[in-house]
């Protein structure tokens, strides 16, 4: 089976490489960008099977990027998870409308994450 791609969305590269190492480890193939824009240019190269998606970020933020992949027949289908500080209710509820797959919030346990990841790349398996 080849390697599940990932793409992992966020301006903080600390952030990205403890979510780069941690899928690495587990074998699939991380990918990075640091901006909604990057993102977009990236899911267009790589076609990952996930995206794991910051919210605050410089040039476009995640909500933008988002609706941007959810209008395309191309991405909509891509499994989004949105990353971010803003845990506010209305942040959340924002999140889920605009049709991710899962919301977390910062400060995030990377072993969630990675179930998370895992869990939603298993359920898309069976579904290709």
């Amino acid at each position: 089976m080849m390697a599940r791609k990932v793409l992992v969305v966020d301006d903080h590269p600390s952030t990205v490489q403890l979510i780069r190492t941690a899928l690495e480890g587990l074998d699939m193939e991380a990918r990075t960008a640091s901006n909604g824009a990057e993102c977009l240019l990236a899911v267009d190269q790589e076609k990952p099977d996930l995206i794991i998606l910051d919210v605050m970020m410089p040039v476009m933020d995640g909500f933008q990027t988002l609706q941007i992949l959810q209008q395309s027949k191309e991405t909509e289908s891509i499994p989004v998870i949105m990353l971010t500080a803003r845990s506010s209710d209305r942040d959340v509820a924002h999140g889920w409308r605009s049709g991710v797959t899962s919301y977390l919030t910062k400060p995030f346990s990377i072993d969630q994450l990675v179930t998370l990841v895992q869990r939603i790349l298993e359920s898309t398996a069976n579904l290709a």
